[in-house]
Formats: C-alpha cells, sequence, structure tokens
C-alpha cells in the first residue's frame, strides 16, 4: 500500500503546484508510480466498462482526468534522472522505463477503450463540440490506431514485448553515453596545454579536475555533440586533437559502455515494430504523424540542401588550408580554430574575444528576460524561498503585465556529472483548464561552472542555446488549453523546435542586444560596429554547420529507413555507408552526433525526427522575415505570435495554426539565404 504521507499523492499546496522538492525522498518515486500506475488503470476500467453508449462527457473527459499522479511523478522523476541522476535514480528508470511502456500499452491497446473512441470519431462533427474538442477525439483516434489498437491479441502482446524491450534499450543507452561521456572527460596536466581559454574556461577546467580529486591539473569534460566549443580558441592542436578524439571515441570504444549493440537491436526492433503495425519502415511509422507525413518529403526536402551545403563545405575547408604549413591537412579538430582566424581575418570578428560581453546573469535578465519583457509584457521575480530540485536551480515567477500569474520558471545553468549533455526544456506541470492547473517549466543547459566568485562568462553559442531553450519555455508557459493532451509544448515533433529557434532572433536584435551585451569588467557596451560585422558574416562556415547537421539527420533517416529484412552488423560501416550516399562523407566535417552518442535519435524521443530540426527552421525563417516587415520588437507583433501560435499549444494542427499568424504557408526562400544554399 503506498505511503499517505508521499508527496505525489496529491497536488501540492506550494505556488503553481510547484512540486514539494524539499519533501521528497528516493523512497517516494516508486510508491508513487505503482500507485499512479493502478489509479490510471482503474480510471480507465471506469471507462470502458460503463453500459451508457460513449459520449464525449463519459470517455474524452474522463480519459483526459486520469494518471494525475503518474503525471506528477513522472514529471519530477524523469527531470531528476535527467538532470541529477543517482545510482539509484539510475537503477530506477531502468526498472521504470519497461513498466511505464506496459502501461501505456495497457490503455492505448484496449479494445473497449478503442471502441468508444472510434464511435465518438465517427460522429465527432454532430456532437456539438468545439473545435479543441473535435480535435481531442481526432488526435486520440489517429494515435491509438497507429499505436496498434486495430491489431488482433496476439499481434498486441508481440508490440508488447517490443515496446518493453525498446524502453529497456534506450533507458540502457542513455546511461552508457553519462557514464562514457565522464570516463572520457580529458585531463591536461599544466595550463600551458590549454593555452587560448580564457580566465573563466581555464577556472572551469581546474574546477572541474578539483571535483574529481585532481587538483592542480585541468579537466575538459565532453558536451553531447562532436565538437566542442573550446576547440575555437585552443592554440595547441595536439590538445584539440585529444579532446575531439574522446568526443568521437563516446560508445565504441569497447567495455561496458559500448553502445554499438545497442544501436543494432534498437534500429532492427524498431523496423519490426513497423512491420507489424503495417509501415515498411520505422522512419514511415513516425512521419505519418508528424507534419511532414512520409520519409519522401524528408528526403526531398534534406536532398535539396545536401549538395550544396557540401560543396559549401569543401570551399570553406580549401579555405582553412590555406591556414596550415605545407603537408598538414585539415582535420577535424582544426576547424573551429581555423574558422576563427579566417573570421577575423574576413569579417574582424572573434567569438572568444565576445565572452566578457556575455556575462550570464546579465544575458538572462538583461537579454532574455527583457526581450520577453518587451514583446509580450510579461516580468520575472526570483523566488529564493521556493526550493527547486537541485542548489544550483533558479526559480523565477512569470507574470503578465496586468500582475496575473502565468506559471514559474527554473533555470538549471550549469553542467556536472550527474546531468546529461545538451540542453532542453521540459515541464514539471502543464497547464490545463479541465483540470486548474498552472505552469512549471525547467531550461537546463550545460555551461561548465568557474571557481566560486568567477564570473560565469558564456560563449557565443551557449548565448544563442539559452535563447532557444527559452524560447521553449515561452511555448510551455504561454501555452492556454483545455485538455491536458495539449498543454505546452506537446505538438508534432518537427514542429516543436519552431518557436525556441524564433526566439533566437532576439539574442542580436537591436535593442536587445544593447541592453545585455555589456563588458563585465569595463561596463562598456559592445561596439556597435563589432554587431554589424557579427551580422555580415551570419552565413560564413554555413556550409560546416549546415554539412553537420544534415550528416546527423540524414543518419537518423538512414538507421529509420531499414526494414525488418534488413541485416545490419557494423555500426562504423553502416554510418560511412550512409554518409558517402549522400555526399557529406568529409571526414573534415564529422556528423553533428554519431550513431553511439546520438543520444536524440537512440534515448531522446527524436528517432526519425531529427530531420525536425531544419524543417521547423523553414517556419522560424519565414516568421523572422515576417517579424522584420512589421516593425520588429513591438508589443503587436508579440501579442499576435503569443495568441495565435504559442497560446494554442497542441489544441490545433500546428500547421493550421502557422497559416492563421503568417496569413499564408511558408516559405524555404529565407532557410535558403539564411545558410548561404540559395546560390
Amino acid at each position: 500500500m503506498a505511503d499517505t504521507a508521499n508527496p505525489f499523492l496529491s497536488p501540492s499546496t506550494l505556488p503553481y503546484q510547484l512540486p514539494p522538492f524539499a519533501e521528497i525522498r528516493d523512497e517516494h518515486y516508486r510508491p508513487a508510480f505503482d500507485h499512479g500506475f493502478a489509479e490510471q488503470l482503474a480510471e480507465i476500467a471506469a471507462i470502458t466498462s460503463s453500459a451508457e453508449s460513449p459520449t464525449f462527457e463519459n470517455t474524452m473527459i474522463p480519459l483526459e482526468r486520469s494518471g494525475q499522479t503518474l503525471q506528477r511523478v513522472a514529471e519530477v522523476f524523469f527531470n531528476k534522472s535527467s538532470s541529477d541522476s543517482t545510482d539509484f535514480t539510475n537503477a530506477l528508470e531502468e526498472e521504470i522505463a519497461p513498466l511505464l511502456a506496459a502501461h501505456q500499452d495497457a490503455i492505448r491497446l484496449d479494445p473497449a477503450l478503442y471502441g468508444r473512441i472510434q464511435d465518438l470519431h465517427a460522429r465527432r462533427a454532430s456532437l456539438g463540440l468545439d473545435a479543441e474538442g473535435v480535435y481531442l477525439i481526432e488526435r486520440y483516434y489517429t494515435e491509438f490506431t497507429l499505436a496498434g489498437a486495430g491489431l488482433d491479441d496476439e499481434q498486441k502482446q508481440l508490440l508488447r514485448d517490443y515496446n518493453q524491450r525498446l524502453s529497456t534499450l534506450t533507458t540502457r543507452f542513455e546511461k552508457n553515453l553519462l557514464a562514457d561521456t565522464n570516463e572520457l572527460a580529458v585531463v591536461f596536466d599544466s595550463a600551458e596545454e590549454l593555452d587560448g581559454l580564457g580566465d573563466g574556461e581555464l577556472s572551469a577546467a581546474a574546477e572541474a579536475a578539483r571535483e574529481r580529486g585532481l587538483d592542480g591539473k585541468y579537466v575538459v569534460t565532453l558536451v553531447l555533440p562532436t565538437g566542442h566549443p573550446w576547440l575555437a580558441s585552443l592554440t595547441n592542436r595536439a590538445s584539440r586533437e585529444r579532446i575531439m578524439t574522446a568526443s568521437r571515441s563516446r560508445g565504441i570504444h569497447g567495455g561496458e559502455h559500448d553502445n554499438r549493440e545497442l544501436v543494432l537491436e534498437i534500429t532492427r526492433l524498431r523496423a519490426e515494430r513497423a512491420r507489424l503495425l503495417g509501415f515498411d519502415t520505422h522512419a514511415a511509422f513516425v512521419t505519418a504523424d508528424e507534419t511532414a507525413k512520409t520519409p519522401q518529403a524528408v528526403a526531398d526536402m534534406l536532398g535539396r540542401l545536401a549538395p550544396p551545403a557540401a560543396r559549401n563545405a569543401r570551399a570553406e575547408e580549401a579555405d582553412l588550408q590555406k591556414q596550415l604549413a605545407d603537408g598538414e591537412t585539415v582535420q577535424s579538430w582544426d576547424w573551429a580554430a581555423l574558422t576563427g582566424t579566417v573570421r577575423q581575418e574576413k569579417f574582424d570578428v572573434d567569438f572568444a574575444a565576445m565572452r566578457p560581453y556575455f556575462e550570464a546573469e546579465r544575458v538572462l535578465r538583461d537579454g532574455v528576460f527583457y526581450a520577453a519583457t518587451q514583446l509580450y509584457g510579461i516580468t520575472f521575480e526570483e523566488r529564493p524561498d521556493l526550493v527547486a530540485y537541485h542548489p544550483e536551480a533558479r526559480v523565477f515567477e512569470v507574470r503578465d503585465e496586468d500582475g496575473t500569474g502565468v506559471g514559474l520558471y527554473i533555470l538549471d545553468l550549469y553542467t556536472r556529472d550527474s546531468k546529461r549533455g545538451g540542453a532542453w526544456m521540459n515541464p514539471l506541470i502543464s497547464q490545463s483548464a479541465l483540470l486548474d492547473y498552472p505552469t512549471v517549466v525547467v531550461n537546463n543547459l550545460n555551461v561548465p561552472k568557474p571557481a566560486a566568485g568567477e564570473p560565469t562568462l558564456l560563449t557565443y553559442d551557449e548565448t544563442n542555446t539559452l535563447f532557444h531553450e527559452f524560447g521553449h519555455a515561452l511555448h510551455g508557459l504561454f501555452a492556454r488549453v483545455t485538455y491536458p493532451k495539449f498543454a505546452g509544448t506537446n505538438v508534432f515533433r518537427d514542429f516543436v523546435e519552431f518557436p525556441s529557434q524564433v526566439n533566437e532572433m532576439w539574442m542580436l536584435w537591436p535593442e536587445i542586444v544593447a541592453n545585455y551585451a555589456v563588458h563585465h569588467q569595463t561596463g562598456e557596451r559592445m561596439p556597435q560596429d563589432l554587431i554589424d560585422r557579427l551580422h555580415a558574416s551570419e552565413s560564413f562556415n554555413e556550409g560546416f554547420a549546415t554539412s553537420e547537421y544534415l550528416a546527423a539527420a540524414l543518419l537518423d533517416q538512414a538507421w529509420h529507413a531499414i526494414t525488418a529484412d534488413d541485416e545490419v552488423t557494423d555500426v562504423a560501416a553502416f554510418e560511412a555507408t550512409a554518409l558517402a550516399a549522400v555526399g557529406l562523407d568529409n571526414p573534415a566535417v564529422p556528423p553533428r552526433y554519431a550513431s553511439t552518442y546520438f543520444a536524440h535519435t537512440f534515448s531522446g524521443g527524436y528517432d526519425a525526427g531529427y530531420y525536425s530540426y531544419i524543417w521547423s527552421e523553414v517556419l522560424d525563417a519565414d516568421t523572422v522575415e515576417w517579424f522584420k516587415e512589421n516593425g520588429g520588437l513591438k508589443r503587436e507583433n508579440g501579442d499576435r505570435f503569443r495568441r495565435r501560435l504559442l497560446g494554442v499549444g497542441g489544441s490545433k494542427d500546428p500547421l493550421e495554426a502557422y497559416r492563421d499568424f503568417r496569413g499564408r504557408d511558408a516559405v524555404i526562400e529565407p532557410l535558403l539565404k539564411r545558410r548561404g544554399l540559395d546560390g
């Protein structure tokens, strides 16, 4: 029996129902999961055992109300397991993953529940519902059908086996990657080996070493992508090579954390499951319920971009080659450093020299928050009285201009060994009028933490990432929907990156950058001529940037284009063949993620969907043009974007929402121009 004192068993009484982290203990999680599983299954049974004919009120409403305990514990647990993992959370996640998969299947494969949804779907136009209610029925019908609700009993059991096994494998992939990333952190004996880094970066490397008991040394922790941001600054070529080699070795150098067999089994099982569900490939299964609809649509777009991107990258490489001595060739670990030199020569832009202008607190308050205030009228107040899940996680209350509460925003900025790589947003509480739920969202980044008393200076990319992730947070904070299913960022996966990409535009918007880009020592604002040069260099190195991204996106598509009859036994050989087939097999431009550390596709929910970033960027680039055409940073523009796009959450087809905002479908030309692919 579940402990009645378990904080997950009832809604929190804290502001905005912030989970009571001060009360939550490890021993609360498993009982709360077990209680949540049983509670929701009982709630579903009450729906399906009804002798009454299906109505929206006796089927869809209780379905949407079900599972509240499970939702509370799952949001908190999976946030903790990704941002502050322990041996306990690692072990419990491996236990819970197959149980959660089985629980979801018990609901989606319930023939009585599916029958009631089918009945309502057939009559949806005559039920007198509003548009959101009709769309709710349509989404459930589509998702249950694609999930296998129409299979026979024997097929359903096989599907359950696939789903549970895949949940275990993807969880193991993530844990292996985190462990290998920590183990492969590169240790340097002296500061001389890290020549080129600034004081803040050296301080962070020394602090990382100290935390590992390596006083007097320096540790460079790895980031999720192949490239490391410090490669651009390091003058020692051997040091750069060590970092790149460690990064590319993750999951593929043998030992207990090798991910190669997991990649092969995951892709094989996904292909077999797709066939069971009536699709040739996993990519076909995934895109059937995205805005893309088919793998061919994805292939057509990526195929249009890959040749000019590869051509531009080769031209960029030729420029870089001129920086090397005779007999030397450009290597992957050279690219960022040499690019910095060429960028400085061509545009007089040095990203490393910009870091003093990107002090983290100013970027947050006078950049990210300020832009949101100017656009949407919202304000931010830090709430140190509210306890988050980790001492470094900060809680802010967000209010509308009239003082109405919007929600809580939690920022967890710094990297640590217990946090998975990358940057992301996730909800802890998601708004719903039906449940009278407020909103609490979290942004996680992985910025190296300097020693006490030292300022946190962000790189150009980290500053951009903070604006990006805050765009996701705004999407979660602003969505106002009736039904939990449509809350926050619950939109099609190949649309979800769009709001975050749009928010990146404000990083260098004149009024915004003038407000936050202040030298942390002198107090001087970033010179306008430097900002102008930054804008002039925006398409510089886009051949590389587009190629490394497309290589990963096309690799993701290749893995999920295999059929159940294909036999793949060698991960490296498969990668090489897939990249050569699309002309992106340039050793100097490796994929942004290689298979064995491709968390997005093998543990992060972007399987056959990593194309989403550039798919969404078509909408993003078109939206930036709209803002420019309509006066830029104006409240009426922000209010329109909030009301017609961010505010609808997942309650309508996202492309319909986009047409409502833009007045037409998006066009690709602004994206081609942005990435230098229009020549």
